[in-house]
């Protein structure tokens, strides 16, 4: 299977939201069978890791990103939901898996150098995800070595909330701190959690390049009737 050129970020649309596939929500029985299905609409493939601990689900694994590298060329959005102690393990463990992208959390901090230093040895583009109640100016010490940078609009690791109040608020002032940093690279602005039909213009318009879409996607009676109006935002 081929993989995503090393330029695969910058390639990413600019003048439309990227579409990234949340596989918690794709049908895991017939997964192969999903991405397929799926696999024309999407550029990235988002794969959660939790350890039951930093979230309160317990979510992928390796092997299972491995498989799914065998069966896309898209590039594939590793979010570690993982304690400090086992998160420089988990990089290593999913960058050996074939992820093209790992997003550790800001709150990962006593280890948060640390994973930045081995995915830039590993080669792998680093993100960080801030939960819905850290202050976004945490990011600003980190964000110029960063790819990508994703807020959560609910609760860490539980499907089917509402978005909170302050995302929009939240995003635009992330947009700021990208903005300011003076980073040659593109950073992107992403928005997880609380992805409905009318939340995604509010995250649009406050300066979300791409929502990280599950049942929304995966659920939806015509994917193509939906993906129009995604792209349409």
């Amino acid at each position: 299977m081929t993989t995503p050129s090393k330029a695969w970020i910058d390639d990413l649309p600019k003048d439309r939201l990227i579409a990234e596939f949340s596989v918690w929500s794709a049908d895991l029985v017939h997964l192969a069978d999903d991405l397929a299905r799926v696999d024309p609409y999407v550029d990235i493939l988002h794969i959660d890791v939790a350890d039951g601990h930093f979230a309160p689900a317990m979510l992928f694994f390796p092997d299972l990103v491995a498989g799914v590298r065998k069966l896309s060329a898209r590039a594939i959005h590793v979010h570690l939901m993982v304690a400090d102690s086992i998160l420089l393990s988990q990089i290593e463990q999913f960058a050996d898996a074939g992820s093209d992208l790992i997003s550790l959390h800001v709150e990962n901090e006593s280890v948060a150098e640390e994973a930045l230093d081995l995915l830039d040895r590993r080669g792998v583009a680093a993100g960080m995800v801030l939960k819905v109640e850290t202050p976004v100016e945490r990011i600003e010490k980190y964000v110029s070595r960063l790819r990508f940078v994703t807020l959560l609009g609910t609760a860490i690791g539980v499907k089917g909330q509402g978005l909170d109040e302050k995302a929009g608020a939240r995003l635009r002032q992330a947009k700021q701190i990208i903005s300011n940093c003076g980073a040659a690279h593109r950073i992107v602005l992403a928005a997880d959690g609380g992805i409905r039909e009318h939340t995604v213009p509010l995250l649009r318009q406050s300066g979300a390049e791409t929502v990280v879409l599950g049942s929304l996607a995966f659920n939806a009676p015509s994917l193509d009737e939906r993906m129009t109006w995604v792209r349409g935002l």
